[in-house]
């Protein structure tokens, strides 16, 4: 039994070291690394079928290319009618804005315009949108190309410009009422309408 165990350990340690073999005196086989005896014996191995363990090169794996979503881009997008910082005569506050792209307007996409960051009515494909009422002051214009999931496409800068509109003294100024036209104008009220004389005396 010893010698098997020794032969079972001598093999496993494979070529680390040299294995000799013989009989002792009471007549059993003997294993050993170091002969003590004359009549020791190689023992040839079989070679071992331990892989030497080597770290694997490393490999560098690409990544798949990203899928990316193409972006359609408008080489121009402008505000053309105002002009920036134009100036709008209009007694009742209404203008027309009239934009303008490089290229035109593709399939699915469509005009959006922005008062003082407001949307100005639905979304369009002409390029004309008409304004009404709007307070004098000065105010800011934006305009959008937007797709049809309602993302933004294109944008343009804020464009000021300024409306003016006449007052009812102006009006009143320029055109002067008279006795029959006051309840008619809207600058002619008829409490500002003058009180008929009416004499006391008529046969007088």
């Amino acid at each position: 039994m010893r010698a098997l165990l020794l032969c079972l350990l001598f093999m496993t340690q494979g070529a680390l070291a040299q294995v000799y073999t013989y009989i002792d005196a009471e007549g059993n086989r003997v294993f050993t690394d170091k002969p003590r005896s004359s009549s020791a014996e190689r023992v040839i191995l079989a070679p071992s079928n331990n892989m030497q363990t080597t770290p694997p090169a490393s490999t560098v794996r690409m990544a798949p290319p990203a899928v990316t979503k193409q972006t359609v881009h408008y080489q121009l997008l402008r505000i053309i009618v105002p002009e920036p910082d134009a100036s709008i005569h209009n007694g009742s506050g209404d203008m027309i804005v009239t934009l303008n792209s490089e290229p035109s307007l593709l399939p699915g996409h469509s005009y959006r315009l922005l008062l003082d960051g407001e949307i100005q009515g639905e979304a369009s494909r002409s390029p004309v949108f008409s304004l009404q009422h709007i307070d004098r002051g000065t105010h800011q214009l934006v305009a959008e190309i937007i797709d049809s999931a309602g993302l933004i496409v294109e944008r343009t800068p804020a464009q000021p410009f300024h409306m003016h509109r006449m007052t009812l003294a102006q009006k009143r100024k320029v055109n002067p009422c008279k006795k029959d036209e006051y309840g008619v104008r809207p600058e002619c009220p008829l409490k500002d309408k003058p009180k008929e004389d009416v004499s006391i005396l008529p046969f007088f």
